[in-house]
């Protein structure tokens, strides 16, 4: 297993991009995390400077979620949104992405993991994309700095959430 801060992205298949990390923290609150508004504009905020300006999540199969991330430094904004085809509360959830400036060709469907052991989730994030330019498009955009720092926020979310352990 892998440590907590770590990040491990792989290339499991020409079209998908595969992403782990381990939070110290039970399953339940991880996917509450990544599914409750108010904690996901804690932290899925990419690179410092970026905040979560937008976030909508209406999590039933054929709900939609929408996020705007706004840096206020430049005044640029980032819009994505898509649909649940499946959540199972609190394994798993697979949902499509599509940006409102679409720097990657199509759409991409995401499915999320979760798995427990002795108190530590074990997040795997799969991104299935169109095609494989479109999925290297996506491993050259800095998607790994963005990730990092979100999930570093993240595990600092899930630890000073009181009493939810």
């Amino acid at each position: 297993m892998p440590k907590a801060e770590t990040l491990l992205v792989s290339t499991p298949s020409e079209t998908e991009i595969s992403i782990t990390r381990v939070f110290e923290a039970p399953r339940a609150l991880v996917f509450r995390a990544f599914t409750e508004p108010a904690l996901l504009k804690r932290w899925l905020l990419g690179p410092d400077g970026w905040e979560l300006a937008e976030c909508d999540v209406d999590l039933r199969v054929g709900g939609r979620y929408r996020y705007v991330w706004y840096k206020a430094k430049t005044g640029v904004r980032m819009g994505v949104s898509g649909v649940f085809r499946e959540v199972v509360v609190p394994e798993r959830y697979v949902a499509t992405e599509k940006f409102d400036d679409a720097w990657y060709p199509g759409e991409a469907v995401g499915t999320l993991v979760l798995t427990e052991a002795g108190g530590r989730t074990t997040m795997t994030q799969t991104l299935a994309y169109e095609s494989r330019a479109a999925r290297d498009v996506a491993l050259q955009s800095g998607m790994n700095e963005g990730l990092s720092a979100s999930y570093d926020r993240l595990a600092a979310v899930l630890a000073a959430l009181p009493g939810e352990r």
